[in-house]
C-alpha cells in the first residue's frame, strides 16, 4: 500500500510505537488514533490528529473507528506485556478479542489493508538467528500464545477474506516513553535509589533491542514493498545486549555508578526467553536494514528517558 493519500487506523496510537507510527504517517496521510489510555498519558497523542478514546475489546467501539472511509488499519493496542505473570487469562482474552473484534469489523465494512504487531515471544526459545519461517512456534509465555493466536486470526481473513495483512514479529523496541522495559525500568529505579539496581534473572540475559525510531521506517517500508495476502517480517537488530551492559548504560548516561543486585535464576520472570536474536535476511531482502546496532538503540533510547526527568 502506498502510503500517501490515505486515511488510516492507528490503535494503540498513544503508545511507545504507537504514537510515533502514527506522527510519521500523518506527514502524507490522515490518521485517526484510537487508544484506551491504559497504558499510555493523552498528551502522547501527536498534536493534530483525530483522537478516539476507545476500548476495542468492546464491539461497538470497533465500529466508532473502524468505519468504510479508512483505507487502512495499523493495529498495535494490547494488553500489557508484562501483566502475564498477574493476570494471564485477562491479557489472553482482552488481546485475541481486541483483534478478532478490530477484524471482523474490517470485514464489515470492506476495510481489508491491516498491519498487525506481533512479537518474537511467538519463536519461543528458537535457535539464534530465528528467521519468520522457523516451525515449530512453540511460545512459553501467555503473552506469546495470544500473539501466535492473533497471528492465526489474521491468516485467516488474510487467506479466506481477501485481505492483505503484513505481520511485525517486533525484537524489543526501545524509545523515548516511560512504560514497559528494561531500560525504563532501570531508569526509574535508579531515580528511586541511586545507589544501588535490582537486576531481575542472573544479568546475563541477552537480546536484540531496537530503537523505535528504526522501528517505524521499517514497518512503512515493509507496508509499501511487501506482496501477498500475508507477509511475515523480524523487526530487530542483527546485534544483542545483555541486561547487564544496558545496567551499565543506563548508569553511565545519569553519572551514577551503584551496585548490582540480582534476583537469580537465568529468566528475569516466567516466561521470559533468556536469549534472542532474530534474522533480518527477509527484511534486507526487501531493502531495509537498520542502521543502529542493539548497543546504540539502547543507550539512545536511556540517553532520551534521562533527559526526560532533567
Amino acid at each position: 500500500m502506498d502510503l500517501q493519500g490515505k486515511r488510516l487506523l492507528v490503535t494503540g496510537g498513544a503508545g511507545l510505537i504507537g504514537a510515533p507510527l502514527a506522527s510519521r504517517l500523518a506527514e502524507d496521510n490522515q490518521v485517526v488514533v484510537a487508544d484506551d489510555l491504559s497504558n499510555a498519558a493523552p498528551e502522547n497523542v501527536p498534536d493534530g490528529l483525530e483522537f478516539v478514546e476507545a476500548d476495542l475489546t468492546d464491539p461497538e467501539a470497533v465500529a466508532e473507528v473502524i468505519t468504510p472511509d479508512l483505507d487502512g488499519v495499523f493495529h498495535l493496542a494490547a494488553a500489557e506485556k508484562y501483566v502475564d505473570t498477574d493476570d494471564p487469562r485477562q491479557q489472553f482474552e482482552a488481546n485475541s478479542s481486541m483483534t478478532h473484534n478490530v477484524l471482523e469489523r474490517m470485514r464489515e465494512v470492506d476495510v481489508t489493508d491491516l498491519a498487525y504487531t506481533s512479537s518474537s515471544t511467538v519463536y519461543g526459545e528458537a535457535p539464534r538467528p530465528t528467521p519468520e519461517d522457523y516451525a515449530p512456534l512453540e511460545p512459553i509465555s501467555v503473552y506469546g500464545a495470544t500473539k501466535l493466536a492473533e497471528e492465526s486470526l489474521c491468516s485467516v481473513f488474510a487467506h479466506s477474506y481477501g485481505f492483505d495483512v503484513k505481520v511485525f514479529r517486533f525484537a524489543n523496541i526501545v524509545g523515548p516513553r516511560f512504560g514497559a522495559g528494561v531500560v525504563p525500568d532501570f531508569v526509574e529505579k535508579l531515580q528511586d535509589d541511586p545507589t544501588s539496581l535490582t537486576i531481575l534473572g542472573n544479568g546475563r540475559q541477552e537480546k536484540s533491542y531496537m530503537h523505535v525510531s528504526e522501528c517505524v521506517d521499517a514497518m512503512c517500508h515493509v507496508v509499501e514493498h511487501a506482496e501477498g495476502p500475508l507477509s511475515v517480517y523480524n523487526l530487530g537488530t542483527r546485534t544483542t545486549t545483555s541486561v547487564d551492559r544496558i545496567a551499565d548504560v543506563v548508569s553511565e548516561e545519569m553519572g551514577l555508578d551503584p551496585d548490582y543486585e540480582y534476583t537469580g535464576g537465568d529468566r528475569g520472570w516466567t516466561g521470559d526467553v533468556p536469549k534472542m536474536r532474530l534474522s533480518m535476511e527477509k527484511l534486507r531482502a526487501l531493502g531495509w536494514q537498520p542502521s543502529l546496532t542493539s548497543d546504540e538503540s539502547v543507550r539512545k533510547a536511556a540517553r532520551e528517558l534521562v533527559d526526560l526527568t532533567r
